[in-house]
């Protein structure tokens, strides 16, 4: 792998982890095109290493709070959001992982993932902010972060999604979803990782391997402070029917053999 591949995926990681419409849905795509369908996770696991030092950097104020009260209330609102896709990730991770591979089906996931956006813009907004999430908002929002193990359904759609149903305001919604991110990354980062222990990493230069994550964090940290900004006033609409033209090209494709 060169080091512009590496680039160019880094940023694929960085801007599609938190803009809605799948980050393993697009990385799967990039790896793809630069010919890693059977390798990739070493790089994964330095992209996502990338994606949480962005959140890490934007949020520091939050976790160095979180630091100080390490059993504090916005502690326990991440432990139980967190608790749906750890039972999901460990009770289906072999089975997901093989869907994973072989991409069969992330046509179809863009288009659910559209629905569920568009679906959100349907209803009329909320007015909570951070100190009005319960611990039913956290356990609701976590339970739709757990659809997020198909490759192509968007984490950060799919919470944002769920935040907005629960009458979060849209900017809590999209500070709220990202912040739910760090201990799902990390989970990820963590079973990579004991692959990786296992030898099923593929051979990367250390360069590669610097660039993609640096990109990844980069780039990360523009698409969190974007859309942050971007949703106070901005419907999802435009991403829904964005991953809706992709899911469609994507099944034309496989129909007609082409991917």
């Amino acid at each position: 792998m060169s080091w512009l591949e590496a680039f160019l995926l880094g940023i694929i990681q960085g801007l599609t982890e938190f803009l809605p419409i799948s980050s393993t849905g697009h990385l799967y795509l990039g790896r793809h095109l630069v010919g890693l369908d059977e390798a990739g996770l070493f790089l994964d696991t330095m992209l996502h290493i990338g994606t949480l030092l962005a959140v890490f950097v934007y949020y520091k104020n939050d976790f160095i709070d979180m630091l100080k009260k390490p059993f504090g209330r916005l502690t326990w609102l991440l432990v139980i959001g967190t608790i749906p896709a750890v039972i999901v990730g460990l009770l289906c991770k072999d089975f997901f992982d093989e869907i994973s591979k072989t991409g069969i089906t992330i046509g179809w996931e863009f288009l659910a993932t559209g629905v569920f956006l568009y679906w959100a813009e349907l209803g009329k907004g909320g007015r909570k902010k951070m100190n009005d999430i319960t611990y039913g908002d956290a356990l609701f929002i976590g339970s739709f972060q757990a659809f997020a193990i198909f490759p192509a359904i968007s984490r950060s759609g799919m919470t944002i999604v769920a935040a907005l149903w629960r009458k979060l305001d849209r900017e809590t919604a999209a500070y709220f979803s990202f912040l739910l991110s760090t201990p799902a990354i990390v989970g990820g980062i963590v079973l990579q990782s004991a692959d990786l222990f296992q030898g099923k990493a593929e051979a990367i230069s250390g360069t590669a391997l610097f660039i993609g994550a640096v990109s990844a964090a980069f780039f990360g940290y523009i698409a969190v402070s974007w859309m942050i900004q971007y949703l106070r006033k901005h419907s999802l609409k435009i991403f829904a029917y964005y991953v809706w033209g992709l899911g469609l090209l994507i099944l034309f494709l496989q129909y007609t053999g082409l991917f």
